[in-house]
């Protein structure tokens, strides 16, 4: 995630954008300081003890910006590097974070847009994978708030042409735990919590995947979809590819995550949403079996 061609998002704009967020945050907050004040002088003791309840300690704590949101607004607005996806992108993935968060979020790749994802999470869980242990040492020990889990990938990129064979077989079909799946897509090695929990979003932008020897996505994607159509709540997974203006991004995005799941394409970023497999019996891996069709 770290290696590719800066965005168009300049620092200067990051900083306008975060004084605005800190302005609009003070703002509110004094509305709400006033408001509750009023309230209180017109409620009686047991409005007041319910209303003190929500502070666990002092006032001041109940307003003040949390340090994992502090520490990003500083990050953004002094650093020279930008995230790798543009305005219009994360636009995308924000938009359902403003809905469900907070939540679950599952991010394969740890890179200079990961505080941010953390941030927009706020008070959710949001856990990066991430192939080079280097990395989640000089990233963690910046932004320790930050979960990574270190993951090794054993596919290449240059077999990809093979591996988009097993799209046509029934283990790679078949929905299931990726941990006893019989797909050689399927990822296996994961901590257990990985797949025991409920991911609610699931952003695909890693491994590397832009020279021959290195892991490509191919894995990534069937094992987020897979996860996606195993949960047991019965609930939807939005999930999205970056990077499709690549020929593994687009290829596998569109055989194992669907074009009858796809919600929108914004540059180089699909979403799909993609229900519980388990919470509908006989479904197909693909609705209307769409799924080579191009995008």
């Amino acid at each position: 995630m770290r290696n590719r061609s800066q965005s168009f998002i300049t620092p200067n704009l990051i900083f306008i954008c975060c004084t605005i967020v800190v302005l609009l945050i003070l703002f509110f907050q004094r509305t709400s300081i006033s408001s509750s004040s009023n309230s209180v002088s017109k409620t009686n003791l047991s409005d007041s003890t319910t209303q003190q309840s929500r502070c666990p300690s002092t006032p001041q704590q109940c307003t003040k910006l949390p340090t994992s949101l502090s520490d990003a607004l500083v990050h953004y607005v002094t650093t020279k590097i930008t995230p790798q996806q543009t305005f219009k992108e994360i636009s995308v993935s924000k938009r359902v974070l403003d809905k469900k968060s907070p939540c679950n979020f599952l991010v394969f790749g740890l890179g200079h847009d990961s505080l941010m994802w953390a941030s927009l999470n706020h008070g959710g869980r949001t856990l990066f994978l991430e192939e080079d242990k280097v990395w989640i040492e000089t990233v963690t020990t910046k932004f320790p708030s930050l979960e990574s889990y270190h993951v090794v990938y054993d596919t290449k990129l240059k077999d990809s042409n093979k591996l988009m064979e097993l799209e046509k077989t029934e283990d790679c079909k078949s929905v299931s735990d990726p941990r006893v799946s019989k797909c050689a897509l399927s990822l296996k090695g994961f901590p257990a919590d990985v797949y025991e929990t409920q991911w609610d979003l699931i952003m695909v932008d890693a491994p590397t995947g832009f020279h021959e020897e290195a892991p490509g996505r191919m894995s990534a994607i069937y094992t987020a979809g897979l996860l996606a159509r195993n949960r047991y709540d019965g609930g939807e997974t939005d999930v999205f590819v970056h990077d499709v203006n690549r020929a593994v991004e687009d290829e596998f995005s569109a055989a194992f995550l669907c074009q009858g799941y796809l919600k929108e394409q914004q540059g180089r970023l699909r979403h799909f949403t993609i229900p519980s497999h388990r919470a509908r019996s006989g479904t197909p891996f693909c609705p209307a079996d769409v799924s080579r069709h191009r995008f």
